[in-house]
């Protein structure tokens, strides 16, 4: 049931990205930044097993003034978009350059957002590490900020560096901080998804072979959300050609390959990781009411509460997709510019 509801909702996130008219709009009178894509080569994901590229597209936005100030450095936010989608997807579903022009106008500080690609053969990478799909987490925290750090104006160090996402972003950005405290300082984690995980049924997994056996859905998309997280989260290299294990065999439950699952939830991992997360400034966790992910996130709200990790949380009106761009305005970009150092 779980996983039934997140691919529903990330569904319609998608849809909502390519079609929805949700925007931040922009006056004649505010200042502009700009968009750059460059291609960022990660170590960290060089011969991953599914033979996604290890060089991945990474769109730059830089603030109004970085081209007129040429001895000014800049915090960066690194966003991670959702499943499904690509990093050009998200750019266009909040409206950027003009979302962060907005927020700017409107009182948020000048600041560098990154946003990487991690579209995969199976449509999204969980932002895990993996044989089968790449390093993600070193990529995220290691690679790529090298790679930033070292081609652009940027406060290189990690009180200047925030680390954000949406849904399957979210996710990344709870996994990936819970990690790497040494590379963040801030987090906000907009309603993530796979908080807590179970394997698949057997109906869904035999459907799925059935239908197309290990290979990628060819159209993409949610189709691929079982492979993208069995790859994640139940690697086989010695499983070729899809190198994981589905959590069934000859009719069989795995239990091992089950217990994989759960183990890469942040509900079931929180507790580990309490040291590393009380060193982050401020950690922010949002979800809409109507967000078939809202217990879950209420769940580990409670969760840190109760291990005495400071953070904040907001249950606002809304589902999972209708006010993530607005938010990206209104409070993901204010946040970041009161929490993280500019100098």
């Amino acid at each position: 049931m779980i996983g039934r509801t997140l691919s529903i909702l990330l569904t319609a996130g998608l849809s909502f990205a390519v079609t929805g008219t949700l925007t931040a709009q922009t006056s004649g009178a505010t200042a502009q930044g700009t968009l750059e894509t460059v291609r960022v080569h990660g170590a960290s994901l060089e011969g991953n097993l599914e033979g996604d590229d290890p060089t991945r597209d990474v769109i730059v936005y830089l603030p109004p003034s970085y081209g007129s100030e040429p001895s000014r450095r800049y915090p960066v936010v690194y966003f991670l978009h959702g499943y499904g989608l690509t990093a050009q997807g998200f750019v266009n579903f909040v409206s950027l350059p003009g979302a962060a022009d907005t927020a700017i106008a409107n009182g948020a500080r000048e600041m560098i957002v990154v946003l990487p690609d991690a579209y995969t053969i199976y449509s999204g990478s969980m932002y895990s590490n993996s044989p089968t799909t790449g390093d993600w987490e070193s990529f995220i925290a290691g690679d790529l900020v090298e790679y930033i750090d070292g081609h652009y104006r940027t406060l290189p160090n990690r009180d200047s560096r925030g680390l954000a996402g949406h849904s399957m972003g979210g996710y990344g950005t709870v996994r990936v901080g819970m990690k790497r405290p040494d590379a963040f300082a801030a987090l906000f984690a907009m309603s993530s998804c796979c908080l807590m995980n179970q394997a698949p049924s057997q109906e869904r997994v035999e459907a799925q072979i059935a239908e197309r056996g290990d290979a990628p859905a060819p159209n993409g998309g949610f189709a691929n959300v079982l492979s993208a997280q069995a790859a994640a989260w139940a690697p086989n290299p010695d499983r070729a050609p899809r190198y994981f294990d589905w959590p069934y065999e000859d009719g069989e439950a795995l239990r091992l390959v089950q217990a994989k699952w759960v183990t890469n939830s942040p509900l079931v991992m929180v507790d580990q990781y309490v040291p590393n997360l009380q060193r982050y400034k401020a950690i922010f966790l949002d979800v809409g009411d109507a967000d078939g992910l809202s217990t879950t996130n209420v769940q580990l709200s409670e969760s840190m509460t109760r291990l005495g990790i400071e953070h904040t949380f907001e249950l606002y009106e809304g589902d999972h997709v209708n006010r993530v761009a607005a938010r990206f305005v209104e409070d993901v970009l204010p946040f970041f510019s009161r929490e993280l150092a500019f100098r």
